[in-house]
């Protein structure tokens, strides 16, 4: 990269050392309180944090626990990805597209897979701990 372009990007990427890490972790919050501005993240937010109450309230041991609190957080984390799709997809146009259907499609079908792997691992652990027993 020409050095000039090397100046250019530095101005624009902002501050470096600990004002840097600080600037960062001002913008993760920033996009968490913009992610909570979408419904289908309050929803995650409202059924995970019950999730995880339950993760502790039953009596699972603690590397059940650690699966479906992980389990729990991967779901968030592909909604927060999710809803950055979206949103770069509809600045850059909110004409239909094919190709801004397909990311978002995709993105969406992201979320489906994490939400179906979180209910297979609650199953599986309610199964295992308190329902083999029952047959």
């Amino acid at each position: 990269m020409p050095e000039n372009n090397k100046q250019y990007a530095n101005t624009i990427k902002g501050k470096t050392g600990i004002r840097r890490i600080f600037n960062a972790y001002g913008y993760s919050l920033a996009g968490l309180k913009a992610a909570c501005s979408e419904s289908a993240f309050r929803q995650l937010l409202w059924l995970n944090g019950i999730l995880i109450v339950l993760v502790f309230v039953l009596d699972f041991g603690i590397l059940t626990r650690m699966v479906l609190i992980m389990a729990s957080f991967l779901s968030w984390i592909v909604e927060l990805f999710n809803t950055a799709i979206e949103a770069a997809v509809d600045h850059t146009s909110l004409a239909n597209h094919p190709l801004a259907k397909r990311a978002k499609d995709t993105a969406s079908a992201a979320q489906l897979l994490t939400m179906l792997l979180l209910a297979i691992l609650w199953v599986l652990a309610l199964w295992r701990d308190y329902l083999v027993n029952w047959f």
